[in-house]
């Protein structure tokens, strides 16, 4: 199959200074495409564009900076002439806790960070390109969205509203450009260290594939999605778990046992 090589193709990657949003565009890199990566600062950027190669260039960007997101998307089409990928990776969570007891603050930047900002770089781009090229649009979703979980009801909720916004947009934008997201479950990344940092075995035997997701896990998704072997594939939702989703394999398999 040809359609996973990217060569000749531009793809941004928000917040791919570490974890899926580095090895999501080192995997884009490495597809063929020159890939620009953003982080909240230059130097970071620029660490994640060196460490990705020469297909790369390093954008200080913050998720929800208007003034900065415009300046990356002229900087990509002076030095690359097009866009063809958007990968909107970018993400937070200052939110732990009931929801009750979360403060406007910490509500508002979630929501701004994981919901707005994609809506800000996927209007953007589609603007300046895609909506006359064409192009993909890949967001970066979470299992959250799609259950209830403790503490993190914030942030689930944020999720949510981002799947439902993936949809919507690949209604909005279709035939020209399509929009899917990737739905991951625990993966080592800083981002989600409090779900597997100090329990990991426990949280690997829960889990149907017996491991937590590493970063490549989510960004061989993305890659799929972002490239033309996905072209009649637009408003889905691909959950990359492990099969947590499932349910939890360890209770699952011990009460099989005692069934037979």
């Amino acid at each position: 199959m040809t359609g996973f090589d990217l060569t000749g193709r531009t793809a941004i990657v928000t917040g791919a200074s570490r974890g899926i949003g580095l090895e999501t565009a080192r995997g884009l890199a490495l597809a063929g495409a020159n890939v620009v990566v953003t982080s909240r600062s230059q130097e970071s950027a620029d660490a994640a564009a060196a460490d990705i190669g020469p297909a790369a260039l390093g954008v200080g960007a913050h998720a929800v900076d208007d003034n900065a997101a415009r300046r990356c998307i002229d900087i990509t089409l002076e030095k690359f002439g097009r866009i063809d990928i958007l990968v909107n990776n970018a993400g937070t969570n200052p939110s732990y806790g009931p929801l009750i007891e979360q403060d406007h603050a910490r509500f508002a930047k979630t929501f701004d960070v994981n919901v707005w900002g994609p809506v800000l770089w996927s209007s953007l781009v589609v603007k300046a390109w895609m909506g006359e090229h064409g192009g993909s649009i890949v967001n970066t979703a979470s299992i959250g969205g799609m259950k209830f979980e403790a503490n993190i009801g914030v942030y689930n909720a944020s999720k949510a509203a981002l799947i439902h916004l993936t949809k919507q947009l690949a209604l909005e934008l279709s035939p020209m450009v399509r929009v899917n997201a990737v739905a991951p479950g625990v993966v080592r990344t800083k981002l989600a260290e409090a779900l597997w940092k100090d329990h990991e075995p426990r949280v690997a035997a829960a889990t149907p594939l017996g491991r937590i997701g590493e970063p490549v896990d989510v960004a061989s998704a993305v890659h799929f999605l972002a490239s033309d072997a996905a072209q009649w594939i637009t408003g889905e939702v691909m959950v990359i778990d492990g099969g947590r989703l499932l349910g939890n394999a360890q209770s699952f398999r011990q009460g099989s046992a005692r069934d037979v």
